[in-house]
């Protein structure tokens, strides 16, 4: 296959526009992650589905004009346009997708319905992008939505299937039930089971005599089996249950790290945190309220401030230990002149805090992570520093950035053979206050 059109979409899906969808809707970030994560296949599988029907091809046609991608969460989760593609797909089904997806994520119908026609407008703005920049017509576009009809199925997550999103028929319809759901025969289909019975009279034939014999011995020695089985099993469990209860009799004194070291491993998965989802809050600049996080950049930057510790620094060095790291902000894969969406909010309210503390001056700090050339990523975060210095000068506060550096993977932390969630901690933007 020459492309999967899922990777072209995810850079328009990024943990920036995440985290506005939780905000706007109302839901946990990995909630909405999650939903993301099921819906994504589910609506190329549908596009791919109906790959020659000329309502989709001139959806895609004419998404690369539409600016829909500038505006997913406002534009495309309202737009008619989008519903009317759906309808168009998935028919009666949508229902259940969006009832599925809400069940599976732990959020609501109407966020998942939201979401629903966010993804979709993602999916036709990134396929439209692409046809336009790589000049595909409608049978090129065609041919490319037909590539993925194979693999669709196979990348919805753990505990989705074709069949759970309640579009089997669908699916199977168009040979598109790899995911191995079972589809049950009408009682008209249902094959019939003939039962032949022996005319030999009992006891006349040497052979069925002897077979018998053998499966009496089975009568008694399949129970048997199975129940030395079952205390195998038990005895198991029991040794199990016994080496559980002395690792948490260790004495109060022991180190936790040797406690921790005993544990069986699903203690261990038990009792590992999971990570707090951020939320929007009102941080206060100066009665003025922005939205960002609690103990966030915004937070942390105002609180600096505010304190005169920038004020009573002496000079550069005093400064250069502490940098804050944007929450929000983040170029797409490769980029160094697109943001992801969701990105602008957070350099406005840098420039807001700029204008409330004109004396305030700053520099900005772009790193990649450790995958690729070195060369290449310090030019990529230096392009993408430079990018946001630019923004900055072109909303008035200019003079107050006195520097834009690229480390490129200098400062990476993350094995560059992570998963790409694992290394998307070291690819980041940051802003540090300096004299």
């Amino acid at each position: 296959m020459s492309l999967n059109v899922i990777d072209l979409i995810k850079g328009q899906l990024g943990p920036a526009l995440v985290s506005q969808a939780a905000s706007q809707f109302g839901e946990s970030e990995s909630g909405i992650s999650k939903a993301i994560g099921g819906l994504l296949p589910a609506v190329v599988g549908g596009l791919a589905n109906n790959s020659d029907k000329p309502g989709v091809l001139d959806a895609i046609t004419n998404a690369s004009s539409s600016g829909i991608l500038g505006n997913l969460i406002g534009g495309a989760s309202s737009s008619p346009v989008i519903s009317n593609l759906l309808t168009s797909i998935f028919g009666d089904k949508i229902s259940g997708i969006v009832n599925a997806i809400a069940t599976y994520a732990g959020i609501s119908n109407n966020s998942s319905s939201s979401l629903l026609n966010l993804v979709t407008g993602a999916t036709v703005g990134s396929i439209g992008k692409y046809a336009a920049d790589n000049n595909l017509d409608k049978s090129g576009i065609s041919n490319l939505l037909g590539e993925q009809k194979g693999i669709v199925s196979t990348l919805l997550p753990a505990g989705l299937s074709l069949a759970s999103l309640n579009i089997g028929d669908w699916a199977k319809g168009y040979r598109f039930d790899n995911d191995n759901d079972a589809v049950r025969p009408t009682p008209s289909e249902e094959p019939k089971i003939e039962v032949t019975r022996s005319t030999t009279a009992t006891g006349t034939n040497p052979d069925r005599n002897n077979n018998e014999g053998g499966g009496s011995i089975w009568k008694w020695l399949l129970p048997l089996l199975l129940l030395i089985a079952a205390a195998y099993f038990l005895w198991k469990q029991c040794d199990k249950k016994q080496t559980t209860t002395t690792t948490t009799t260790v004495d109060s004194s022991a180190s936790k790290t040797d406690t921790a070291a005993t544990m069986t491993p699903a203690d261990t998965s038990a009792s590992t945190a999971t990570p707090m989802a951020k939320t929007d809050e009102n941080i206060d600049l100066n009665g003025v309220m922005l939205k960002g996080y609690k103990g966030g950049m915004e937070d942390q930057m105002i609180t600096f401030l505010k304190s005169g510790n920038y004020k009573n620094a002496a000079d550069d060095a005093a400064l250069k230990d502490k940098w804050y790291d944007f929450d929000h902000v983040n170029f797409k894969m490769g980029s160094s002149t697109e943001l992801e969406a969701g990105s602008q909010g957070q350099l406005d309210n840098l420039v807001a805090i700029l204008k409330a503390f004109p004396e305030a001056k700053i520099k900005i700090g772009g790193y990649t992570d450790k995958v690729g050339n070195e060369a290449n990523n310090v030019k990529l975060s230096k392009a993408r520093a430079e990018f946001i210095k630019a923004a900055l000068a072109k909303a008035g506060v200019g003079t107050q950035v006195l520097e834009a550096e690229g480390y490129g993977s200098k400062f990476a932390k993350v094995d560059p053979k992570a998963s790409d969630a694992e290394r998307a901690a070291d690819r980041k933007m940051s802003v540090r206050f300096a004299k």
